[in-house]
């Protein structure tokens, strides 16, 4: 019996380690695929149309934020643009995917922001939780216009860095 006891003890060590191995080999792979890149480099008409759709979306951003400046002046909702975001949004995803996940998230908080600004209390008044929700708003639209123009000269990134601007983007506006 002794001898079987020695053989069933080496043979469970010996499946430990396979096993171990096997995570280990498994972490490796994982760690090569993300830190490889996340695309191939682009083309010289992926980073035309990527220029021309971050001018669009970038000036689109700008005017919207004049409209935010005129809000803090008179107080009178304005109805915030998004139509060249969403003539070009495939483009950015595409090719600046860790941009467009935040730049995205920016404009689908636009109605809740437009609601902010019709909202009104006794005498007019704004009330702080919207005026919160409309500078938020505002400082991101400029962090999306700064992450778009650093989109047009930053070469792809990797996977791990994709897979965090994605989550860093989700989990932003909570």
């Amino acid at each position: 019996m002794h001898t079987w006891e020695g053989a069933i003890r080496s043979a469970a060590l010996g499946v430990l380690v396979a096993v171990a191995a096997l995570l280990a080999a498994g972490a490796a792979a994982a760690v090569a695929y993300l830190r490889g890149p996340s695309a191939p480099p682009r083309t010289a008409d992926g980073q035309a149309a990527l220029e021309r759709a971050v001018a669009m979306v970038d000036r689109e951003l700008a005017g919207d934020l004049e409209l935010m400046a005129m809000f803090d002046q008179t107080k009178q909702a304005f109805v915030l643009e998004n139509g060249q975001f969403l003539a070009t949004r495939d483009v950015l995803e595409r090719e600046a995917s860790a941009a467009h996940a935040f730049v995205a998230e920016v404009y689908e908080r636009i109605p809740a922001t437009e609601a902010a600004m019709e909202r009104r209390g006794p005498a007019g008044s704004i009330a702080d939780a919207d005026l919160a929700l409309i500078h938020a708003w505002e400082g991101d639209a400029r962090e999306a216009q700064r992450a778009l123009r650093a989109a047009l000269a930053a070469p792809r990134g990797t996977r791990w860095e994709e897979m965090a601007a994605r989550l860093r983007a989700r989990f932003a506006s909570r």
